[in-house]
This record gives structure tokens, C-alpha cells and sequence, in this order.
């Protein structure tokens, strides 16, 4: 059986890699716009997806790793961030009092404990609001995707090809696309049959989301937002994820050239007029994709829609050369940055010559502050 504090030192690991993966992705992205690939939108979603793998990954690599160190295979390999920051000390790099660096190093852990035996208020506070979150996540998830199966088990079928079923609703306005264990399915609202060129839009954009693998992810990204709840870092990931796959789509269907880019807007901003009368059962209905959405919020804060980016990059854009050349030259230091900081942030393993040293000098600032706290007495009696 698995130890509680192991599970809860992952959840810490997996939530300090978020963070620093978007860092790192907010980085990337830059470099990306600086060469003056703005509109190398897959792209960027393969990168956002592949570091998200490698962050799944990064606990069984860690594993790896810790049997080949056991073994004795690979030896002297220390990246372990405690470790650096200590022999940097040590070295004279920084000023500080040895015991507040113990305690600062040892801070993690003493949170892990204190949850652990939930002693004080903060462990309290802590495990409340993380099972808040979890609960009202998982409940919108449940709410959501009933509203979505009953969307769908009120449509009726049109066409089938394989898997991928084409179904029509006269419950939504905006085509979307979802997925059951086996089959796909496409919903298309009924009175799109007397519109040719939204429909040829709208099926293009869906089946465009099925070869790109998006609803899986969207499955993904939704099944881990209870247990992210907290983690700003998540949210503002997925985020990114949705945006880019709906601007990656956009220029996948139109490379295609069987849609003109006329058509292709008229569709765009026609059903969004369609998502300002949507109803609420579609609002919430998850996990989808959807070939477009109403945002409220940049109307009313008078800046750029994304329905209007999408329409301006669609204009402005392209064509990408050596698409995967670019991947593999951003994916591969994404990757090996996020094992490395997966690496840094275990807890050390034994104890170091410089960690001796500093058990020894915190020792000798306790014995001094002892000894001055005992003299201090001596000379008031």
C-alpha cells in the first residue's frame, strides 16, 4: 500500500511542475513570436501537449532513475536543489543564520507532517479547501456531462461514417463535437440542413478536432480539474489549451483548401450570434469541443474577442516550414527542463558531507544561543 505522505509529496510535486511548465511555456511561446512564428498555432499545442505528458510521466522517470542510482549504475548525479543551495551556502554564496536556512529547507516537509497528523489550524484550512474543491469539481463534472448525454440522447442520427456519428439536435445552436467509450459524435443543429456552407464549415471544424485528438484532451483536462482546483497554474494552462486548438483548427480546415476563408468567417461570427441565445444546459454540458463561443467578458471590458482573433488570424495567416523540426528543437529542452526540475524538488536522499556540515553549524548556533541565553541569567541573579 501506498504511504499517505508519498501520495501527498507527488500532489506537491505535480502542482510546482504546472507552474514551472508554464513558465517555461511562456518562455517557448516568446521565443516563438521573437522568430516570427505567430501563427504556428498546432505547433504550440503539440509543445503545451507534450510537456503536459511529461509531466505524467515525470514520476515514473523519477523511479527509473532511483533504481538505477540503487544499483549502482549511474553515480555522482546530484541535482537535487536542497542539496545545491546548501553546499552554495556553505561556499559563502548568501548570508543567512543556519538555523533559519534549516528551517526554510525543512519547511516543506514539516507542512507534509503537519497535514499528515493535521496538527494546527493550517492543515486544517488546507485539507478543507482542497476537499471543497474537490467536491464542487466533481459535482460540476457529474452535472455536466449528464447535460451533455442528454443533449445528445435527444439528437437524431443523420449520417455514420465508422466510429463517427453525425447526429442533429434541436437542443443547441453551436455544432460540437464529444465522445462515449467507443464512438464519436458529431451534433449538428437542425437547422444548419438549410445553410450548405455553415454546414460544410462546421462538419470540417469538427472532424478536424477528432483528427487532432482534442477531445481526449478536453476528457483529460477535465477529469484533473477537481484535483487542481487550487492551482491557478491549471486553470491558466487549460485556458491556453483551448485557445490554441481552436486557432490550430481554424488554419488545419482552410491549409485544406476546400473552405474559402470567407465562408469559413461568415460561419464563425453567424453561430456566434446563435451562443449569445444558447441555453444552459449547453453552457455547462462537458467535456466538448464546439466550433465557437460567445465571450461575454471582452465585450464588456471592451478589448479584443477571441472570436475576433480567430477571424484576424485567419486573415493574417502563414504556412508553417519544417513544422516538426521547430517541435522537436522546442519539445526536447521543454522536456528535459521539466525532468530536471522534477529531479531537483525530491526530497534528498542521504546525508551529504555538506549537510553534516550544516547539522554541525546549527548545532553550534543553538549551543551559542544556550550559552548566552544561560549567561544572560547568571548575571541578572
Amino acid at each position: 500500500m501506498i504511504p499517505g505522505n508519498a501520495v501527498l509529496n507527488a500532489f506537491i510535486d505535480a502542482n510546482i511542475l504546472f507552474a514551472v511548465a508554464f513558465a517555461l511555456w511562456g518562455v517557448a511561446r516568446f521565443a516563438l513570436r521573437r522568430a516570427g512564428l505567430r501563427h504556428a498555432y498546432a505547433t504550440e499545442l503539440k509543445l503545451l501537449n507534450g510537456v503536459f505528458l511529461a509531466i505524467l510521466c515525470a514520476p515514473f522517470v523519477i523511479l527509473g532513475i532511483g533504481a538505477l542510482q540503487g544499483t549502482g549504475l549511474i553515480k555522482g548525479v546530484n541535482v537535487n536543489l536542497s542539496d545545491m543551495v546548501v553546499s552554495h551556502y556553505l561556499n559563502g554564496g548568501f548570508e543567512m543564520k543556519a538555523l533559519e536556512l534549516e528551517r526554510l529547507l525543512n519547511l516543506r516537509d514539516s507542512f507534509t507532517l503537519s497535514v499528515m497528523n493535521m496538527a494546527g489550524w493550517l492543515p486544517w484550512v488546507v485539507v478543507a479547501a482542497f476537499l471543497a474543491g474537490l467536491a464542487i469539481g466533481t459535482g460540476r463534472l457529474v452535472f455536466s456531462m449528464c447535460c451533455l448525454q442528454k443533449i445528445v440522447s435527444h439528437s437524431y442520427a443523420w449520417r455514420r461514417f465508422g466510429r463517427v456519428h453525425i447526429r442533429l439536435s434541436n437542443r443547441t445552436l453551436v455544432p460540437f463535437s464529444t465522445r462515449g467509450l467507443r464512438n464519436y459524435y458529431v451534433v449538428i443543429p437542425s437547422q444548419m440542413l438549410g445553410h450548405s456552407n455553415e454546414l460544410s464549415v462546421s462538419l470540417a471544424h469538427e472532424f478536424q478536432h477528432l483528427r487532432q485528438g482534442d477531445i481526449e484532451w478536453e476528457i483529460l483536462l477535465e477529469a484533473l480539474k477537481p484535483l487542481f482546483f487550487l492551482n491557478p497554474a491549471y486553470h491558466a494552462w487549460k485556458r491556453q489549451v483551448e485557445t490554441l486548438r481552436e486557432l490550430a483548427c481554424d488554419s488545419e480546415v482552410l491549409t485544406r483548401g476546400r473552405i474559402s476563408v470567407r465562408d469559413y468567417c461568415d460561419t464563425l461570427l453567424s453561430v456566434c450570434q446563435q451562443t449569445l441565445r444558447r441555453d444552459r444546459m449547453f453552457v455547462v454540458a462537458v467535456p466538448k469541443v464546439t466550433l465557437v463561443t460567445a465571450d461575454r467578458s471582452a465585450l464588456r471590458a471592451g478589448k479584443m474577442s477571441f472570436l475576433e482573433h480567430r477571424i484576424t488570424s485567419l486573415l493574417d495567416a502563414t504556412r508553417l516550414r519544417h513544422p516538426r523540426l521547430i517541435y522537436a528543437s522546442i519539445i526536447l529542452p521543454l522536456v528535459g527542463a521539466i525532468l530536471l526540475t522534477a529531479l531537483a524538488i525530491q526530497h534528498p536522499g542521504d546525508w551529504s558531507q555538506d549537510r553534516l556540515m550544516l547539522s554541525t553549524v546549527v548545532n553550534l548556533e543553538r549551543l551559542d544561543e544556550i550559552n548566552r541565553m544561560s549567561t544572560f541569567g547568571r548575571v541578572r541573579n
